[in-house]
């Protein structure tokens, strides 16, 4: 008998995927300490990103932008400044998710 987890095309089985595309994403230190300063501050532009974390602007760009393909990152446009904040929606889903394979 085959378990619902490795069954083909079973939503535990495609729970397993989305969880794995964001421990991807999420393995990365900076991206880490990104989402953990911009939690403690709530929204955060590049510029201010970077200071905190004493790491090249180009470097803290990019790993926003794999934050935010992923949805763990949103970002509103703010005059000439672009202001980033926590994607609450995709950090609720992956706690969720966790804990299904987990509890």
């Amino acid at each position: 008998m085959v378990d619902k987890c490795c069954q083909k095309g079973s939503l535990a089985q495609k729970s397993i995927k989305s969880l794995k595309k964001d421990f991807e994403v999420l393995s990365d230190e900076n991206r880490l300490r990104i989402l953990c300063l911009l939690k403690e501050h709530g929204e955060l532009c590049v510029c201010e990103i970077y200071e905190h974390l004493d790491l090249p602007q180009n470097l803290v760009s990019y790993h926003l932008c794999k934050l935010k393909e992923a949805g763990f990152v949103k970002s509103n446009k703010q005059g000439a400044k672009v202001m980033y904040r926590p994607g609450t929606k995709q950090i609720k889903n992956f706690h969720e998710l966790i804990k299904l394979f987990i509890s």
